[in-house]
């Protein structure tokens, strides 16, 4: 029965108007309380990744050519 009672409490807060309103400064302040990182720190992960990315296509395309060959070697 008290599962029941906050299902109507929250439909009822939902239902009005102020539920969008209140969500939306909620939202505004949650956003302000984020620690954003900094630029140097955004720079430096976007290029180990962009690093290991490149790296990662790299040996994939080498085993891909590889077993290419190694496809036509075997069915030849």
């Amino acid at each position: 029965m008290a599962a029941q009672d906050n299902v109507k409490k929250v439909n009822k807060s939902a239902a009005s108007g102020n539920g969008v309103i209140s969500f939306f400064k909620e939202l505004k302040a949650e956003t302000k309380r984020i620690t954003w990182a900094s630029k140097e720190n955004v720079k430096k992960a976007t290029a180990t990744v962009m690093t290991f990315c490149v790296i990662y296509v790299i040996i994939v395309g080498l085993l891909d050519f590889g077993f290419k060959n190694l496809i036509g070697v075997i069915f030849k």
